[in-house]
């Protein structure tokens, strides 16, 4: 049975050169490109803009707090929408080709007062590369002026997906339901009951269930599922052959990997290891 490791620091980088990209009324949506290596990591923050995390490239694990704390795990067809004022950290999981957009506060879609994934359209992939020419002279400010308010309504259009892990609050939370949820993150292959998780919290069953609908809103199984779909798009995204990423997943048959996977994305996992999915 897993225990709970202990926890390592990262890398460090500096935030220094924000200044430069703060959206205004005037240029409500600033992109703000860079190059990360693995295990980059940025301590929790928060903006009075808006902010899209994206990466055209790499794998992000995004963790943010409105009020609940969430973290996403987010392939390059994926971008999380930060809302304003939300307190947030990035882990960079795999080299990434980082794209942030800030995008001025007045400028949130109607209705977006939190957090959540959205899927970048080819559309909206491009236009990120073509606001990243801000310090070019290819791109004018009424040129820019207009594709920000395209890219605005793309994101406001774009398909949502429910790729959110819920996290107990580390301040107020109760720390076993914290340390189990660590715990199945960094074992997502491990077949563990709740029971048997529940027994290595030095808890029952009976009160991590009553934890997890208490402090997190939905059932250890429900949870979990979505534990497993952070863990298995990266590495869909990465070409692993679906047979590895269930085995991964902690399930004993690609078949009911697939079934799983199928009904809570709409698509097979083999659609995400293409372009068309990715």
């Amino acid at each position: 049975m897993p225990r709970p490791a202990s926890r390592t620091s990262l890398p460090m980088l500096s935030v220094d050169g924000i200044d430069a990209f703060i959206p205004s009324r005037q240029r409500p949506v600033r992109v703000r490109a860079r190059s990360l290596p693995a295990d980059t990591h940025f301590e929790p923050h928060r903006h009075s803009w808006a902010q899209l995390a994206y990466c055209a490239s790499g794998i992000l694990q995004v963790t943010a707090a409105t009020p609940d704390e969430v973290t996403y795990i987010v392939p390059p067809s994926r971008a999380v929408w930060i809302a304003p004022g939300a307190l947030h950290a990035i882990n960079v999981l795999e080299a990434a080709d980082f794209r942030t957009l800030y995008i001025h506060a007045n400028s949130t879609p109607a209705g977006w007062p939190g957090c959540r994934v959205i899927v970048v359209s080819p559309l909206l992939r491009e236009m990120v590369l073509a606001l990243d020419a801000h310090d070019g002279p290819g791109l004018s400010a009424a040129r820019e002026a207009m594709l920000s308010g395209l890219l605005i309504d793309e994101i406001t259009q774009a398909n949502t997906q429910p790729l959110g892990v819920p996290m107990p609050h580390a301040a107020h939370g109760d720390k076993r339901l914290r340390a189990l949820c660590e715990a199945v993150l960094r074992a997502p292959s491990e077949r563990a009951t709740l029971a048997e998780w529940s027994a290595g919290m030095g808890a029952s069953e009976r009160t991590m269930a009553r934890l997890f609908r208490d402090e997190l809103g939905t059932s250890y199984q429900q949870w979990r599922q979505q534990a497993i779909l952070a863990h298995a798009l990266p590495l869909l995204a990465r070409g692993t052959p679906v047979s590895q990423v269930a085995a991964a997943s902690g399930y004993a048959s690609d078949s009911a990997f697939s079934a799983m996977f199928k009904a809570a994305m709409g698509q097979s996992p083999s659609y995400f290891q293409n372009k068309n999915g990715l």
